[in-house]
């Protein structure tokens, strides 16, 4: 090979990379070079492990394609800094196995950094602060759980799993599998109830999948017409650690966007308001700003942090 002839393999798998169907006449055009040296190069990179295909056609041409194993990655610098600090998070993940997998990856990685990567990585490292998570993530996820429930969603095969609630009670449940979702540290699964007709979510840690999978469904969209928009309205109460129901004098269309929470009307004057929160000082918060008559349905650790806070403000109110 010429001294140039590495940097035009680079760039030959660049225009391979970029675009679809090239044909010899063009991919020679652009490198400036005969197509008989395209022809080369081409099999260069089938034995380096890049499936370039042979596209037929009265102009023939080539595709870059999916292969049965790794190729060399070829990386710029951006890319190689942000595949080597994706790894790092990696290793401290809640996924079983990909912890280790992620630290032997980054340590081939690594080793084959440039010495001005290897300062801008070792840089970043240094000033960013990696924070624990704010809630226990609870026990990791097999990887082969994700990888099951992907693929169901993928061919939509009816998942049939036994779930185990945080109560402890077990149930069996028929589900057609619609997302997955990471929230805060845990991994859920979004899915239609078969048996409940209707939309539940499902920590994967609790589940325990049950095989073969069940009937082949047709997709339905998204609760919400967001699935993101259906977590933030459902989920934020589940994920909290402080949990508070109460009944507001008011109609539930006097909340819409003004509160995180769900909202369920009672009746034409009253509705129930769920909410998640860091603390009950925070509901307390932002219940006294709803400006509304209220009574705390659970739990009672609210009405003991509101009772205390109506002394609190009564003493302050009296003192002369």
């Amino acid at each position: 090979m010429s001294e140039t002839a590495p940097t035009r393999l680079l760039r030959l798998l660049s225009l391979l990379q970029m675009h679809k169907d090239w044909t010899g006449t063009e991919l020679a055009a652009r490198l400036d070079v005969t197509t008989r040296t395209i022809r080369r190069d081409v099999d260069r990179l089938r034995e380096l492990g890049y499936p370039v295909h042979a596209v037929l056609g009265p102009l023939g041409g080539y595709r870059l394609g999916p292969g049965a194993s790794l190729p060399p990655l070829l990386l710029d610098d951006d890319e190689a800094v942000a595949v080597t600090l994706g790894l790092q998070t990696n290793t401290t993940g809640n996924i079983a196995d990909i912890e280790e997998a992620s630290l032997r990856a980054l340590t081939k990685v690594e080793q084959v950094l440039p010495t001005r990567l290897r300062y801008r990585v070792d840089a970043l490292r240094g000033a960013i602060v990696a924070m624990p998570p704010r809630y226990d993530p609870g026990p990791p996820v097999d990887v082969d759980s994700l990888t099951a429930i992907s693929a169901a969603i993928r061919t939509a095969e009816t998942l049939r799993f036994d779930y185990r609630s945080h109560t402890g009670d077990e149930t069996r449940r028929t589900v057609e599998p619609h997302r997955i979702a990471h929230w805060s540290h845990r991994w859920y699964l979004v899915g239609w109830d078969t048996v409940r007709s209707d939309w539940r979510t499902f920590r994967i840690d609790r589940m325990s999948l049950r095989t073969p999978n069940g009937r082949r469904f047709t997709h339905r969209p998204s609760p919400d017409g967001d699935v993101v928009a259906y977590l933030r309205r459902t989920m934020d109460f589940a994920v909290r650690p402080y949990q508070c129901v109460v009944r507001v004098h008011a109609p539930a269309e006097e909340f819409a966007g003004r509160v995180e929470g769900i909202v369920t009307p009672i009746d034409e004057r009253t509705c129930r308001l769920e909410m998640g929160s860091d603390s009950y000082a925070v509901v307390a918060l932002v219940i006294g700003m709803l400006d509304v008559e209220f009574e705390v349905e659970s739990p009672p650790e609210l009405v003991t942090h509101i009772q205390s806070l109506v002394g609190r403000f009564t003493r302050a109110t009296n003192r002369k």
